[in-house]
């Protein structure tokens, strides 16, 4: 990590001549701007904002704008807002030349904060957390699959067709991840440069599939590693001549990536999770209760819900249990390493969002004293314990005719993000699919 005082001496000698100044938008990415090292260090190291076009907070994947969002339109001309830099996120970008970066609060020019943006409603849901005395810490494992193409070539192909590093299944495998390794390797080691601390990494349950494992930290920081990581391991894929994809389910065929999800609060430098404590009990309660409601921050794309499936790792219900990875959420740890792991998100979840929800649910059992139902032992696939919505289109009726949600986050956050799904859910239904053709051009 970098403190400004160093970043000037790097940029004076230097070693430095361009920062990164970004923020993450509604789909989980990197949005910002390259600024030259020398300006940044004179101007937005003494408070002076950068600023970006609030439209960005507004757009879908394919940037293109989308009307019913109350924050910015064409109606109001889609001005600037703010990127505040915080600088606690600023380090060196080992992978880029010469470089830093530094991740960025979003607020309106009379330094409001911009309510609706994903930092935003982590950081509201980690005051509300801290009201009540606790401290939360989270963990984020997020699978992906290595791929033999470039993101060029994968794009000529229509994404159809492409090569696995690896042709067979290669959990746990030593041998072959030691193929992949050349790639992982760098990347285990340029986190770790960046200031992210590394754990681990493994080959994960169908060919090409991998996860590399971070330290857990408070969840601001957490969420905040988890998309440099991202952003960074793509970086790195493109100059490997290689690609990733952290799509939730890449191919109908293929197991599905999940970002597990690990939580717990602290108080006093203590987990309070510690024997299953009431607290313990009721935050796993708020989860179980307020899933369906906040799905849409769980599994935030169509294609999320593809993963849900049976016999596949990935969960289909709400059920939890005791180190049994059939449950939407398993229990791990024990004493002071006890937490929950949350299995109901994929690899495309914007952490901030995920965080929030379920730091929100927790939050809500908490307060309510919700009562946590019996663990489940056995098979949850193959039980009548209730279902995880398996649509996005359920996920947004859950979202309309809840309260929970609106309590905790405001009705301007979830309407913005009620009309990002349901905008998301619209383009789906237009689209005609390589499964409509298969089957029906021909034989229809």
């Amino acid at each position: 990590m970098l403190t400004k005082e160093q970043l000037a001496a790097d940029v004076k000698a230097g070693k430095i001549d361009t920062v990164v100044v970004a923020f993450t938008d509604m789909q989980g990415r990197l949005m910002g701007k390259r600024v030259d090292g020398e300006y940044f260090v004179e101007s937005a190291a003494h408070g002076e904002p950068t600023e970006g076009c609030n439209y960005l907070l507004t757009v879908d994947m394919d940037m293109d704008p989308v009307p019913g969002y109350a924050m910015a339109s064409w109606e109001r001309g889609y001005g600037d807002f703010d990127l505040l830099p915080d600088f606690k996120t600023l380090r060196l970008v080992p992978w880029l030349e010469s470089t830093a970066l530094v991740l960025s609060d979003v607020a309106w020019h009379d330094r409001a904060p911009v309510t609706a943006s994903p930092r935003q409603v982590l950081r509201a849901q980690i005051e509300r957390a801290r009201k009540l005395g606790f401290e939360p810490m989270f963990g984020s494992e997020l699978e992906f699959y290595l791929l033999k193409e470039t993101f060029a070539e994968a794009h000529a192909k229509g994404y159809n067709d492409l090569t696995p590093s690896v042709p067979y299944n290669l959990d746990y495998h030593v041998l072959a991840t030691t193929y992949d390794e050349p790639f992982i390797r760098a990347v285990r080691n340029g986190m770790k440069a960046a200031g992210i601390r590394v754990e681990s990494s493994k080959g994960e349950a169908w060919p090409g599939q991998q996860e590399i494992n971070f330290h857990f930290a408070d969840a601001l920081t957490m969420a905040d590693n988890h998309v440099i990581y991202k952003n960074g391991i793509k970086e790195m894929a493109h100059q490997h001549g290689c690609s990733v994809t952290f799509m939730a389910k890449p191919d109908h065929r293929w197991i599905g990536s999940s970002c597990h999800v690990h939580s717990s609060l602290w108080k006093d430098s203590r987990n309070t999770f510690d024997g299953e404590s009431e607290t313990f009990r009721h935050y796993l309660a708020g989860h179980i209760a307020c899933a369906s409601e906040l799905a849409i921050f769980l599994a935030p794309n169509i294609n999320s819900y593809k993963r849900y499936a049976a016999g596949t790792w990935a969960p289909t219900t709400l059920a939890w249990g005791h180190d049994n990875r059939t449950c939407g959420f398993r229990i791990v740890g024990h004493g002071q390493h006890l937490r929950t792991e949350t299995r109901i998100p994929g690899a495309d979840v914007n952490p901030y969002l995920t965080f929030a929800a379920l730091l929100a649910a927790g939050l809500h059992g908490i307060e309510q004293k919700l009562e946590l139902p019996p663990a489940f032992t056995g098979n949850a696939y193959e039980s009548d314990v209730q279902r995880f919505p398996h649509a996005l289109r359920d996920a947004i009726t859950e979202l309309e005719k809840g309260k929970m949600a609106r309590q905790a986050f405001g009705d301007d956050v979830v309407d913005h993000y009620l009309n990002y799904a349901r905008t998301e859910q619209a383009q789906f239904d237009k689209v005609v699919t390589g499964y409509e053709r298969e089957r029906l051009f021909e034989r229809g």
